[in-house]
């Protein structure tokens, strides 16, 4: 079914219906379908309906589930819930748990599920190159990672087309990193504070989110920079970032100068002038920060940011890792939103759909710089399944209109949130572009500080008892992030925003009892 019938047929239902979660045969718990919304919030948003049914569940056990994560798996705290959310399939922007649960996917797997779970044509295609070849590496050649490797350089302007394929966006950010020391004979890399690029021993130098840092040596030649976050920072104001909505905060800027973006730019070049040698290897940027909380930058500062990078010999790196394939709507890629050409583009997550599988795109002059100082192999990069999977993604955002939606779909998800902002008191911002959108929770909209984490646990923990699961950033992880699939459409928006009103409401009278 395409994008544009869906939306019609979920128009006419929402017109002419009271929609109901559907019921499917009995469960190991009963009723294999349980309606999330009858938990006795203050109100019960309806769910959109879905045209699909999952299988049904015969696995592991809940509970024994939860002992092998224990048991076996990485001790590492990462589920979001105290009682972490099981799930067994998936459909378009749709999830379903072990019990038949079905939740409206805003989160979309950390940004990584662009044109839906299970897409239909990406999974004919996975299953067909399965059953042709698995697996070559890059000592023999196969079509789909040459066909691949044109489809997608045709989507970058010159002179940004020679393709590494890799596996994981930290596999990516870590080559960036080396071609960046290995052209330009130098050692620092800047990256702003709260920038996300990698977990691994190399690019955790680069991430710069609390969280994440250790206490062993990491990421040598690495140096952070003052993020210029125009709502949290010390300088912001109404008219700062390429976006719908913009901050409350006043500003005094004229239409074509924004001071705020003046002030940052300053402290850039402190950056330069004191913490890193006369001559650097690069600068990494996300087009817009995507694990600190969708935050965007002022408009023409990373224009300013590059140009000086370049004088003292750097290059210049946008990590595309979530912001990519359409998803912010005005632009194929998220660099071209603040009207820059980087030397170094690095993607992965929505690239394969879920899949792992990512990429590094830079010049013929840069990946000779590498060529002549390391002979660089990736065993699994660029295999078949991979190619024809990332092959199969790029031919949906173009035949469904993928970007196109992003734009309107997000713009007006954008808008229904801003009316939010505007209602309640301890949402402090709402911001971003297409669809990757960030609503950040105060205490209140004076002070800006951040809503105390176990308030914002409980409106989280409410929205996925009401069917949405969304994700969190933030340096105290007082964002909520919202990054759909590209498929979404207004109906399903319009039941988020009415269940965060609900969890909003079910908060205040909380702190007032």
């Amino acid at each position: 079914m395409t994008l544009a019938w869906r939306h019609l047929l979920r128009a006419l239902y929402l017109e002419t219906s009271t929609p109901r979660t559907p019921k499917a045969g009995p469960s190991p718990k009963g009723a294999f379908w349980t309606s999330i919304t009858k938990l006795g919030l203050h109100t019960k948003p309806s769910m959109p309906p879905c045209d699909f049914t999952p299988e049904r569940y015969q696995s592991l056990a809940y509970n024994r589930v939860l002992e092998i994560h224990k048991q076996h798996l990485s001790p590492v705290l990462t589920a979001y819930f105290s009682e972490p959310l099981l799930l067994h399939q998936g459909h378009m922007e749709w999830l379903f748990d072990y019990e038949g649960n079905r939740y409206l996917d805003f989160f979309s797997g950390i940004v990584t599920v662009s044109v839906g779970h299970c897409h239909p044509k990406v999974n004919a295609v996975a299953q067909k190159q399965l059953g042709r070849l698995w697996h070559t590496s890059a000592v023999f050649f196969h079509p789909p990672i040459h066909e691949y490797a044109e489809k997608l350089s045709a989507l970058l302007p010159e002179p940004l087309k020679v393709i590494f394929l890799m596996n994981s966006g930290s596999e990516a950010n870590d080559l960036a990193m080396l071609m960046a020391r290995a052209h330009s004979n130098n050692t620092d890399i800047i990256s702003f504070r709260g920038a996300y690029h990698g977990c691994s021993p190399y690019t955790l130098g680069l991430t710069n989110v609390g969280f994440h840092k250790m206490e062993l040596p990491s990421g040598m030649g690495c140096q952070s920079t003052m993020c210029p976050d125009v709502f949290c920072g010390p300088w912001g104001g109404s008219h700062c970032r390429d976006s719908p909505v913009q901050t409350i905060r006043k500003c005094s800027c004229a239409p074509d100068c924004c001071q705020a973006k003046d002030q940052y730019i300053e402290q850039f070049k402190d950056t330069l002038n004191t913490s890193v040698a006369k001559s650097i290897a690069g600068f990494f940027a996300e087009p817009i920060q995507g694990v600190n909380g969708v935050v965007q930058y002022p408009k023409g500062f990373l224009k300013e940011a590059f140009e000086l990078v370049r004088e003292r010999g750097g290059v210049c790196i946008a990590d595309e890792v979530q912001t990519g394939f359409g998803r912010l709507g005005s632009h194929f890629w998220g660099f071209q939103t603040h009207g820059v050409l980087p030397d170094i583009v690095t993607m992965a997550k929505g690239i394969g759909n879920g899949f792992p599988m990512a990429a590094v795109v830079t010049t013929p002059e840069i990946a000779k710089s590498l060529a002549k100082r390391l002979l660089h192999f990736n065993t699994f990069g660029g295999n078949p399944i991979a190619c024809a999977i990332g092959s199969s993604v790029l031919e949906v955002i173009k035949e469904e209109n993928l970007q196109e939606n992003s734009q309107e779909v997000g713009t007006y998800m954008l808008l229904k949130f801003a009316k939010l902002r505007d209602e309640f008191e301890i949402v402090g911002d709402v911001r971003g572009k297409g669809l990757m959108i960030g609503i950040e929770m105060v205490k209140d909209k004076t002070s800006r500080q951040p809503l105390p984490r176990e308030e914002v646990n409980q409106i989280h923990q409410d929205c996925k008892r009401m069917g949405l699961l969304i994700g969190r950033g933030g340096t105290f992880s007082q964002t909520f992030r919202i990054a759909p699939s590209m498929c979404i459409t207004k109906p399903e928006v319009d039941f988020a925003v009415e269940v965060f009103r609900s969890a909003f409401i079910q908060h205040m009278e909380s702190q007032d009892k």
